[in-house]
């Protein structure tokens, strides 16, 4: 496996996904539940994301040749959406395409089992981390590369999975402003991991830019 690979992809999903900055979410979704509950609805996620990944990880670059998208293009698009989702961040507030609109998140509170909707999709598996997975996927050179990729959304999965299931604690030790604070530091990260894709993307669709 490839450290250096496996680190940068796992660095933007815990960006992006950021098991922290949605455990208030979480926390606000099962208030109103018993702890058995609340654990059910943490494993629902679970179960979620590691099918919705593989199916991405499966399907992602079928789907990019069905409608003749080219890797730079997504790659460009995907930077893009990340970015927003960024500044969305960075500010302290929250990105439509993951949290949802108003109107969405007043259907999310009387959803039965919030674990599939709207927590995995499409909170923590949303626009940004499926383009992110898609992209990191296609750049893959070799199977050491595509084995750090899926060790990473391994990683991740494994990561929301114990921040969830210990949630009622940790938001307990960590307080408001440690989760305002880790937001906004993922925020930054993913506004750069967002530069580095999109700057890439211009470079392979016009060379004369790097020069």
């Amino acid at each position: 496996m490839e450290t250096a690979y496996f680190l940068k992809v796992f660095a933007a999903l815990f960006a992006i996904m950021s098991p922290i900055a949605n455990l208030p979410v979480f926390l606000s979704l099962t208030a109103d539940r018993t702890p058995g509950e609340a654990r059910k609805v943490a494993v629902t996620v679970i179960a979620g994301l590691v099918v919705g990944a593989a199916l991405i990880l499966l399907t992602g670059d079928r789907l990019l040749g069905v409608f003749g998208i080219g890797l730079n293009d997504f790659r460009l698009a995907g930077g893009l959406l990340i970015l927003l989702i960024a500044l969305s961040m960075l500010h302290g507030g929250e990105s439509a395409a993951h949290a949802g609109t108003a109107r969405e998140k007043d259907h999310h509170k009387a959803v039965e089992n919030p674990g599939i909707y709207p927590l995995t999709v499409p909170i923590l598996l949303g626009p940004g981390t499926i383009s992110t997975i898609i992209v990191f996927k296609q750049q893959a050179n070799g199977a050491a590369e595509q084995t750090a990729v899926v060790a990473a959304i391994a990683a991740s999965v494994t990561l929301i999975g114990v921040t969830f299931l210990a949630g009622p604690a940790l938001g307990r030790l960590l307080g408001q402003t440690a989760i305002s604070i880790m937001s906004r530091i993922m925020g930054m990260i993913l506004a750069a991991i967002a530069m580095e894709m999109m700057v890439s993307s211009l470079r392979a669709l016009w060379p004369g830019l790097a020069g």
